[in-house]
């Protein structure tokens, strides 16, 4: 019986993760991250999560599942077809948007889009390279410009309009 048990434990122990996240082959450290706490609804266009139907919404998740395997960096240079996976703009772009600039988002942010498929997007900012591991004030934190700020829901690209 006890030989049993011996056995029983030493196979549990055995699908116990060994991985660290020192390991030279784990790269958790560049992998962007995803941050909906600017995230809003815009009175003019955009959507909320409800607004979405199921299959949107499990497009949206597979996505940022994939999406956050890499940097956002690595996302500047892919594409979807003829279209970047990751855009950066250089202002808010008033005039070609149906979209208001929020008052709650920081002026140092840097607009930018994720495609989604067909005219979906994720519409957000990121932080300027030159914040990356700055400390924000005395309480410690420091700002990551590999973080994509979410802000907008865009299922008809209404953000930034091309035709």
């Amino acid at each position: 019986m006890k030989n049993a048990n011996n056995s029983r434990t030493s196979d549990f122990l055995k699908t116990i993760p060994t991985t660290s996240i020192y390991d030279s082959d784990n790269d958790m450290a560049k992998r962007c991250k995803f941050n909906f706490s600017y995230f809003t609804k815009d009175a003019n266009a955009g959507q909320d999560f409800q607004e979405w139907n199921h299959r949107n919404l499990y497009e949206l998740l597979n996505k940022l599942k994939e999406y956050s395997k890499f940097e956002l960096s690595y996302w500047e240079n892919k594409r979807q077809g003829n279209h970047p996976t990751l855009v950066y703009y250089d202002s808010f772009p008033t005039g070609r948007t149906d979209f208001i600039l929020p008052k709650h988002v920081p002026h140092q942010a840097v607009w930018s889009r994720f495609r989604l498929s067909g005219s979906s997007r994720l519409i957000g900012f990121v932080l300027p390279k030159e914040y990356n591991y700055k400390e924000q004030n005395e309480n410690g934190f420091k700002f990551d410009s590999n973080t994509f700020y979410v802000v907008f829901l865009d299922k008809n690209h209404q953000f930034y309009k091309t035709r």
